[in-house]
């Protein structure tokens, strides 16, 4: 979050070459990944790296949102939603590392993590940038951060906020409720643990790849008012789905992991397209910022309420993020 509002606030993404800044925020996050193997796993220094790997991948993220979209004609949420759908991935990835790595060092996933870093910060370089958004010449400071207020940024950002709310406290804790639900029917937390957390979180990949072409032809605001619908009946039904058998609630928990994700990259895009000439990088950037510091709270709140009320129950709250976005929409539910 940090990293994300210091990048707009000097309007990096808009003023400066946009794969130039990408490739010095993957280089950091690489840096910051590979010096963590040499130092202790729980000191202080470690934390460090990981705040400034945190920071800086808010040069990459949110800068590769606009490239994608810089090269749209008529299918932004497409193109966008193939951008998340590959993030989808890589946050699906590590689930693995239990059952394809349990033998290996603890360093192998930092290693792994900073030559993957170190790579995309190459390739990105073979990339071209689109004609949608040139890059500006002046440096603007609280430009996006005025942009922002206007209506209908304000409408989408909020409703981007009830996404975020429920999506990384989804992936986030996933793995652990369906440990906890596989103990109490009896059944042993093995290896194939991390290949269920793998899926249920992979499965959305889909989700943003066919909610980008759908939101090309019917609607972006349409498209993630629906998924935000979806998530939220999924997180209201969860209890319920608890008891049933176990495929049910398998079932469920795919639907809701497309569901959670399908609606982020139209977010994005209907601010990529809105916003004005020159501030498409830094509003994608404050979006982004708002949204992951909403998930420090949310993530840190479900193990709380989960403990205070039951795992059965622990779902229930994300239900909270979907009704007020979709609340927030529904004056743009006809874009």
């Amino acid at each position: 979050m940090v990293g994300a509002v210091f990048s707009a606030t000097l309007n990096l993404p808009d003023r400066f070459d946009a794969r130039v800044v990408f490739a010095v925020g993957a280089g950091i996050a690489a840096l910051a990944s590979g010096l963590g193997t040499l130092l202790d796993p729980g000191s202080a220094a470690m934390i460090g790296l990981r705040m400034l790997s945190g920071a800086a991948l808010a040069l990459v993220y949110p800068v590769g949102m606009k490239l994608a979209a810089s090269w749209a004609k008529g299918d932004a949420g497409l193109l966008v939603g193939l951008l998340v759908g590959a993030l989808t991935l890589g946050s699906a990835l590590p689930h693995l590392a239990s059952p394809v790595l349990a033998s290996a060092d603890w360093r192998g996933p930092f290693w792994g993590s900073a030559i993957a870093a170190f790579a995309a910060a190459a390739l990105i370089g073979l990339s071209k940038i689109g004609p949608a958004f040139p890059t500006g010449s002046t440096f603007r400071p609280g430009a996006a951060f005025k942009a922002i207020w206007r209506a209908d940024i304000r409408a989408i950002n909020l409703g981007y906020l009830g996404h975020m709310w429920e999506l990384y406290a989804f992936w986030a804790w996933i793995g652990v409720y369906i440990a906890v639900w596989r103990s109490q029917q009896g059944v042993s937390n093995d290896a194939t643990l991390g290949l269920w957390t793998f899926a249920i979180i992979a499965i959305g990949a889909v989700g943003a790849l066919g909610a980008g072409w759908l939101a090309d032809r019917v609607g972006r605001m349409k498209v993630a008012g629906g998924a935000l619908a979806i998530g939220g009946l999924c997180a209201l039904a969860s209890p319920l789905a608890w008891t049933a058998p176990g495929w049910v609630l398998g079932l469920l928990l795919a639907i809701y992991g497309v569901a959670v994700i399908a609606d982020s990259a139209q977010f994005s895009a209907a601010i990529a397209e809105r916003a004005p000439p020159g501030l498409s990088g830094s509003l994608l950037t404050l979006q982004t910022a708002l949204g992951f510091g909403l998930t420090v709270i949310s993530v840190q709140l479900m193990p709380v309420w989960a403990d205070a009320i039951g795992w059965q129950y622990a779902l229930l709250p994300l239900a909270i993020g979907p009704a007020l976005g979709l609340w927030a929409l529904s004056g743009l539910r006809k874009d």
